[in-house]
């Protein structure tokens, strides 16, 4: 016995019009899609936003250089201040001193900020399939009822 004709060629076919085996390869090549779709989406999402992370830190990295250079100066600036009125190397001492507590203040604050990001995660992606869910057990319960 041969199966009936291909459903794809149908598509519109109401599913009280087919057979078992139609409707389970029409779920078939339904869920394939709509995985395919998701990740797909997915993949499209982490993407762009790693392409946006990406020219984000460049600029970044030259403006936190640029800063590094100008800081070194005035931390240069500082100690030759301070040699003026102190010995050099009590004037050194008392600038990196300086430098050391606010470097440590500033580390315990962006580590506790690090701690609190959230990880890059395709949010639309995920609450595609969060509806997708949604919709198919809503269709399950109401089979059931």
């Amino acid at each position: 016995m041969h199966p009936a004709p291909d459903d794809r060629s149908h598509p519109d076919r109401s599913p009280a019009d087919l057979s078992t085996v139609q409707l389970v390869e029409r779920l078939t090549t339904q869920v394939s899609t709509l995985v395919r779709t998701e990740v797909g989406n997915a993949l499209d999402e982490v993407k762009s936003k790693g392409t946006k992370l990406g020219v984000g830190i460049g600029i970044s990295g030259a403006g936190a250089l640029l800063l590094f250079l100008g800081t070194a100066t005035l931390v240069a600036t500082a100690v030759l201040g301070l040699a003026t009125a102190l010995d050099p190397w009590l004037a050194a001492l008392i600038v990196a001193a300086a430098l050391l507590v606010v470097g440590g203040i500033l580390a315990a604050v962006g580590a506790s900020k690090a701690k609190n990001a959230v990880p890059p995660a395709p949010a639309a992606t995920v609450a595609s399939v969060q509806r997708d869910v949604d919709t198919v057990n809503a269709a399950r319960k109401g089979q059931h009822s």
